[in-house]
């Protein structure tokens, strides 16, 4: 059976009237005039056939029955009002929620979030890791960073940097097991260290370089995350695929090194994303700004860096 509700603008307006038992005050704080706030009592009872107010030289003032009506609907106004409260206080708090991955968590976003709490101090920022798509509607999220190649349905999204992928070592490794310069030969002879969700990268560069037949039966070594992947690199196990961007304070501080300078640019992107329909929020547009801002300086320091690997002299 269909629930039987009352027009609700109507029933907003009894709702006052019957709290404040004052038409003009009612109008106030309804911001209309009390001829319509007047009708709108006409128009309830006209609905409900019942007549819920005396009107008296000095005001109105509730019938048995419209007391008895107030009763029940003033803790549904109630209820509604702290429901609304509750959603737009959660929409409007300080705390900012940014769902992404680990890897780009630990090698991009902390290394740099103490310059977002420096800029704006007032805005917690939390972080949570999944590697599914973001739901807004599911998850617990004003904004994501996401890996793909874009036109997700029902998000605004900025693209950061586009995966851009190349072979890394530490300086120590290209020493003892490279020539000076980092010949391309020198690679096939050493162990390639390989993530296990990111499989294809070794394949890909090595067949943009000519070098899948070359390297077929080269030693590999395998890792569960890029980060571990990494940290082999930087201890001298092997040699690792890098994401660019995600090493540039590895790369600026030498503990880090791309001994061939053969970045290759793929078709997938670290995007920004945020629900289509968002309510306005300045701690969403800050971050925003923020954020592709810190990303353009770094690409752009990225394509500016150091040409040539360091001397091994």
């Amino acid at each position: 059976m269909s629930l039987r509700i009352p027009p609700l603008n109507p029933l907003r307006v009894f709702e006052v009237v019957a709290r404040l038992q004052n038409l003009t005050l009612a109008a106030q704080e309804l911001h209309v005039s009390q001829s319509a706030v007047s009708r709108q009592l006409a128009t309830l009872e006209s609905y409900l056939g019942v007549e819920l107010f005396r009107r008296e030289h000095r005001g109105v003032t509730l019938t048995r029955a419209g007391a008895a009506y107030a009763k029940r609907v003033a803790p549904a106004f109630a209820e509604i009002a702290a429901a609304t409260d509750g959603l737009l206080q959660n929409m409007s708090h300080r705390v900012l929620r940014v769902r992404t991955y680990t890897t780009f968590t630990a090698k991009w976003l902390i290394p740099r979030l103490e310059d977002f709490h420096a800029r704006h101090p007032n805005i917690e920022v939390i972080v949570s890791n999944g590697v599914s798509e973001v739901d807004f509607d599911r998850d617990a999220a004003d904004v994501a960073i996401q890996f793909g190649l874009g036109g997700w349905p029902r998000v605004k999204e900025d693209v950061l940097f586009t995966d851009e992928i190349e072979p890394v070592c530490s300086p120590e490794y290209l020493e003892k097991n490279m020539s000076r310069h980092g010949k391309l030969e020198d690679l096939v002879k050493g162990r390639l260290l390989v993530s296990k969700y990111r499989k294809t990268d070794w394949t890909d560069w090595l067949q943009a370089n000519g070098l899948s037949a070359a390297a077929a039966n080269s030693e590999r070594m395998g890792f569960s995350t890029s980060i571990l992947t990494w940290q082999a690199a930087l201890d001298g196990l092997g040699i690792a695929i890098g994401q660019s961007a995600l090493l540039q304070t590895e790369f600026n501080k030498g503990l880090l090194v791309r001994p061939f300078r053969r970045p290759l640019q793929r078709s997938m992107s670290y995007y920004l994303l945020r629900p289509q329909e968002q309510r306005f929020s300045r701690r969403v547009s800050v971050f925003r700004d923020w954020l592709l801002e810190t990303a353009a300086r770094e690409r752009e320091a990225l394509a500016n860096g150091p040409k040539d690997p360091p001397s091994l002299g």
